[in-house]
């Protein structure tokens, strides 16, 4: 897909003044497509496409999840490791509300509200990642030790097989 002329967003504006390294992947965005019509259009595994999940605790506080594309989040495990007592998924117009991001295109950079941020510990051990650079359809390549680096999340272990 050719790259729109108007590629920036909050995301990459914040990645370029901590001059973190990103490369940019455009495509067509499809309704309910999640990470793995991304992953099939870049040619790269799920798994390596990271969500950015914004869930709430059970006194609707936001949280932020990142976990790869081909697994999802067991909520339990997550509210233990976060230390709350329960952990859900946020209503769309919530989410957007937190993150000002339109859902399918949530960036975990560069959020309208700063939220606590966890990310599955096996991001990691990837050489790269496909993140959502805060535009539906659009992606960035990223070294995921950038993300530790700049956002400094709580690892995490608690994702389940799809």
């Amino acid at each position: 897909m050719k790259r729109p002329s108007h590629s920036e967003t909050p995301a990459t504006q914040l990645l370029r003044r901590h001059g973190v390294a990103f490369g940019e992947h455009f495509f067509e965005y499809a309704e309910h497509g999640g990470t793995r019509h991304g992953a099939e259009l870049l040619g790269v595994p799920e798994h390596a496409v990271v969500k950015t999940l914004v869930m709430e605790d059970e006194q609707a506080r936001p949280l932020i999840v990142l976990m790869h594309g081909d697994r999802s989040v067991s909520t339990k495990n997550l509210a233990r490791q976060a230390q709350r007592k329960r952990v859900s998924p946020c209503r769309p117009e919530i989410a957007q509300r937190h993150t000002g991001y339109q859902i399918g295109g949530t960036s975990p950079f560069g959020t309208r509200k700063s939220m606590p941020l966890f990310m599955e510990r096996s991001i990691l051990d990837l050489p790269a990642i496909y993140i959502n650079g805060g535009r539906r359809g659009f992606l960035l390549s990223i070294d995921p030790r950038a993300i530790e680096r700049l956002l400094q999340p709580v690892l995490v272990e608690v994702a389940l097989e799809d």
